[in-house]
């Protein structure tokens, strides 16, 4: 497989994204479905933006690696919250778990009006391999 960045601007790595991801040769795709801070007995949480970030990535990684991609390769990362505001004053989270992972996605966010039950914020993926 192979990635090639596509930046005509340098403003985005301070945000930790890319404007475009060209793949090719690629082996296989996970389009990952949403992933919030539900916890293994299907109960949503009702902690703050933090905490629901925070397991909302775990949950992320639990569903990426089972199914045995890399974290590296997500090409897409679209995020969604009903809190722009909280988010990005919690955002350091996800621009840490971003660079450790050495991710290099294209990204929308979203503020949507409301998630499911309790949910703040949602992550929904494209990987490749």
């Amino acid at each position: 497989m192979e990635k090639r960045i596509i930046n005509p601007w340098k403003w985005q790595d301070a945000r930790n994204y890319v404007q475009a991801v060209e793949v090719n040769d690629v082996k296989g795709t996970l389009y990952v479905s949403g992933q919030t801070a539900i916890d293994e007995n299907g109960v949503s949480s009702d902690a703050d933006m933090r905490s629901q970030l925070i397991h909302t990535i775990e949950n992320l990684e639990k569903v990426i690696q089972e199914a045995h991609y890399e974290l590296k390769n997500i090409v897409r990362l679209n995020i969604y919250t009903t809190e722009s505001a909280s988010l990005f004053e919690n955002f350091d989270v996800l621009q840490n778990w971003i660079l450790k992972n050495e991710i290099k996605q294209s990204s929308t966010v979203l503020e949507v009006k409301k998630l499911f039950e309790t949910l703040k914020v949602e992550l929904e993926a494209t990987v490749v391999k």
